[in-house]
C-alpha cells in the first residue's frame, strides 16, 4: 500500500502530460485534490510537509552561494553565446514572479508529496533517489529538462530531508528555473516543454 499510492499519482502526473492536458487541461486541478486528499487521510499538515517559516534560514544560506554562482555562470554564459532573450525588466520580472509559484509547485510535488510518500516504503537515502529518478522521468523527454532536474532533484531532497523547507526551495527553483529560460535557448531547452508538446 505504501508504494501503490505514489506509483498510482506518478501515472496519473504522466497520463495528463502526455495525453489528457490536450481534451482536458483542467484535469490538473483532480490530481492535485488527490494530492491534498491524502495529506488531509494522513493527518498531515502544511507544516508538517515543509510549508514552514522553520529551516528556511538554514536551508537558504545553504543554497543562496550556490543560487548566486550558478546565476552568475547563466548570465555571463548567456551574453558570451549571444543567446539571452531579449526582453524588457518589466517583462522578466513578471516572469520570475511566474516561475517563483511553480518552483514551489514541483518542490512540493518532489519533496512534500513523492519523497515523504517514498519514505514510508523505503530508507531515506533509497526514497531521494526513487523520488529524483521520478522528478527526473516527469520532463521525459527533453533531455536537457531530465538532465537539469535529476541534479537539481538529487540536491533538493537532501536539503528537504535535512531543513524541510519547501519555501527556500521553492524559492531558488523558481529563481534558477527563469534564468535557464532566459539565457538557455530553444534550439536546446525546447521553450522548457514536456511530453509531446517537445516535439512541436
Amino acid at each position: 500500500m505504501d508504494w501503490a499510492q505514489p506509483a498510482a499519482m506518478f501515472v496519473l502526473i504522466m497520463s495528463y502530460i502526455w495525453v489528457v492536458r490536450y481534451s482536458h487541461p483542467w484535469f490538473w486541478l483532480a490530481i492535485l485534490g488527490a494530492m491534498v486528499l491524502s495529506h488531509v487521510v494522513r493527518r498531515e499538515t502544511p507544516a508538517s510537509l515543509g510549508f514552514r517559516a522553520a529551516g528556511f534560514r538554514q536551508c537558504a544560506r545553504q543554497l543562496a552561494p550556490w543560487v548566486a554562482l550558478l546565476g552568475v555562470l547563466f548570465i555571463a554564459a548567456g551574453m558570451l553565446c549571444g543567446t539571452t532573450r531579449r526582453i524588457t525588466f518589466s517583462d522578466g520580472l513578471a516572469s520570475w514572479a511566474i516561475y517563483l509559484p511553480w518552483g514551489m509547485a514541483q518542490q512540493y510535488a518532489l519533496n512534500g508529496y513523492f519523497l515523504n510518500r517514498l519514505q514510508r516504503a523505503s530508507s531515506p537515502r533509497a526514497a531521494a533517489v526513487l523520488a529524483t529518478v521520478l522528478f527526473s522521468a516527469a520532463h521525459l523527454p527533453n533531455w536537457f529538462l531530465m538532465v537539469v532536474t535529476l541534479a537539481g532533484g538529487a540536491c533538493c531532497t537532501h536539503l528537504y530531508q535535512r531543513w524541510r523547507n519547501l519555501y527556500a526551495l521553492g524559492l531558488a527553483h523558481g529563481t534558477l528555473g527563469f534564468l535557464l529560460y532566459l539565457v538557455v535557448p530553444d534550439s536546446i531547452s525546447h521553450h522548457l516543454r514536456v511530453g509531446w508538446g517537445w516535439f512541436g
